[in-house]
């Protein structure tokens, strides 16, 4: 039976469509005769606690220079539909957390909201990991200067993190005694002379596997796909990011990424995270990636794959 699907996303027109995965699933959606709407964050509002969107019909192409159509807007109860992929980009701040308030009236009202966006809420993709140390490099999350002092002199060399970036910004790799290292958490801290209004920020051993990619394992309720794309650093720099510069390779999953999926997947499924990114470097878990997982069409192009078929299966198959 046909669905009607919304998406909420970053404006269409500005992605990188031979790499988008959000509109990897617009395609597979539509190829299966859903009905497709389009919506960005300032779309959402809420009347009298009922959830409404300002909703586009929408087009889509796999056409780098013509890749979707746009119809007019219309204010809808988000409650007639049956899907809302919810595809916003980090930084998961103030205004991301009242949308996912807004995403979950339309859950009450018995719309399918990929991801829960409870789960959306509570699951940092950078603390979110560490619910399985088991799977983790040693970290340290904290707002105090000393401590991660103390962590970088402790282990030797770090990578030091915000907790809400994305696409490898804000990241820095420190070395102990490294005089830039204050300047460096300074950045990050960004708090007041006396310390007041710091942010938290992560430390992890750095893990020398990253010269061989920081691999990204794509699940489906749970259920990881065969292969990962490893993007690997090129050059001098550090991070394998895509939007760093790295390289993607897909590589096929090894015995460690499948326990470390068997390791997280349970809580995956309780929670409602149906379309997760794994980031794995060498042997070590390093962030779950909840808001808007990528790498998709990369790993269809290079294996044959459909994995926005397998969540559409999957999505198909909750449907009452």
């Amino acid at each position: 039976m046909p669905l009607s699907v919304a998406v909420l996303m970053d404006p269409i027109g500005a992605i990188k469509p031979a790499k988008d995965t959000s509109l990897a699933m617009l395609l597979e959606a539509q190829r299966r005769g859903h009905a497709l709407r389009y919506m960005e964050q300032g779309d959402l509002a809420l009347r009298d606690g009922a959830p409404w969107a300002r909703l586009r019909p929408l087009e889509v192409r796999d056409d780098p220079r013509d890749w979707f159509t746009l119809g007019e807007a219309q204010w809808r109860d988000l409650r007639e539909l049956d899907v809302v992929l919810m595809r916003k980009d980090p930084p998961v701040d103030a205004q991301f957390i009242y949308d996912t308030m807004v995403l979950e009236a339309a859950q009450r009202g018995g719309v399918n909201v990929v991801n829960d966006p409870r789960a959306l809420r509570d699951c940092n993709e950078k603390l979110f990991a560490l619910q399985f140390p088991q799977c983790c490099a040693p970290t340290l999350v904290s707002r105090d200067p000393a401590e991660l002092r103390r962590f970088v002199a402790e282990h030797g060399e770090a990578v030091l993190k915000p907790l809400d970036g994305m696409g490898g910004r804000g990241i820095f790799k420190v070395k102990a005694g490294d005089s830039n290292l204050n300047s460096m958490l300074e950045t990050l801290l960004a708090g007041g002379p006396h310390g007041e209004g710091r942010q938290l920020a992560i430390a992890q051993k750095f893990i020398p596997a990253i010269s061989a990619g920081d691999k990204r394992i794509l699940l489906i309720d749970g259920e990881p796909v065969p292969y990962a794309l490893a993007r690997i650093p090129q050059g001098d720099e550090f991070r394998g990011n895509l939007a760093a510069g790295g390289r993607g390779e897909g590589v096929p999953l090894s015995e460690r990424d499948r326990w470390i999926a068997a390791q997280v997947a349970p809580e995956l499924r309780r929670r409602g995270l149906r379309f997760v990114g794994l980031d794995v470097i060498g042997d070590y878990l390093t962030e779950i990636n909840v808001t808007s997982p990528t790498c998709a069409r990369e790993l269809d192009a290079q294996f044959g794959l459909n994995i926005a078929g397998l969540l559409f299966d999957a999505i198909e198959n909750a449907a009452p």
